[in-house]
This record gives C-alpha cells, structure tokens and sequence, in this order.
C-alpha cells in the first residue's frame, strides 16, 4: 500500500491539515507527515471514504489482535488517534468506524486502510515528545512519559 504519494498537506502553528487522495494509506501517510513536519506528539481526527481496510480488536485471552478486512464502498465516520514515538519513529496509533451497505457500521484500531475517494484529517500538534515503551505483561505499547 502507498502511503501519501498524492496526500497535500499545510500547517498552521500547532495544527496540520491533511488531504489523502485515492490510493493513499492511512497510516503510512500519517507516518510520512509527522517525519516531514517533525511532529513529536498530536492527536488527529478525521473523515472520508475508503474501499479496503483492516481493523483489529485486541484480544485480552490471546494477548494478539483478532483482524478484520472489509472491502466495498465505505464512509469514513471517524478516524482518532495520535501520533507518539517508539524507538525515535514516529508511532500512529489509530481507530477508525466506517459506514458501509446498508449503514452498517464496523471499526477498530486501523491497521490499514486505502482512501478511495478523499480523506481529511487535522492534526493538532502538542508541545514536547511522548513516546512508548513495550509492556511485557499486556504486550502492548504504553505511553512512556
């Protein structure tokens, strides 16, 4: 999946505005932009269209995420989260619900999707760096301040 090749972006002070075009990967772009801007710690919310996504539910027994694809036409409803770092990279940590046929609503922490007509998402952008560090026992990545 491409991530950002036709995205178009401009910043304000503290906050980015972000348009993703056809084709363009959610999380990759994400990634992308906050390299480019040297964003440390943002959260970002937004709205669109994609065709082809994957979403997790984290599964507390197996201590893994349980993956879901959807493809066909979907709104984007909602698109949250924020961006930290692990390992000096930056880290998207995101969650999206979508509606698709019938307005039938599905979603949960994105791991991939692919805009089939258009996605904007603001990014507002906050003072210092937050990171993340690996937690053994719930084998996730916890905030690290």
């Amino acid at each position: 999946m491409n991530g950002g090749i036709n995205m178009e972006h401009k910043r304000s002070a503290h906050t980015v505005i972000l348009r993703l075009d056809r084709n363009d990967e959610i999380i990759s772009s994400l990634e992308k932009i906050a390299e480019e801007e040297n964003i440390k710690t943002a959260s970002f919310s937004g709205i669109g269209a994609t065709d082809n996504f994957t979403v997790g539910v984290f599964s507390l027994h197996k201590q893994t995420y349980e993956k879901f694809t959807f493809t066909g036409n979907h709104e984007i409803t909602d698109l949250t989260g924020n961006i930290t770092f692990v390992d000096n990279k930056p880290y998207i940590h995101a969650h999206i619900t979508c509606s698709g046929e019938g307005a039938k609503v599905v979603g949960g922490h994105l791991l991939e999707g692919v805009i089939s007509l258009t996605g904007e998402i603001f990014i507002n952008i906050s003072d210092g760096k937050v990171g993340r560090k690996f937690d053994e026992e719930l084998k996730i990545n916890r905030l690290d301040f």
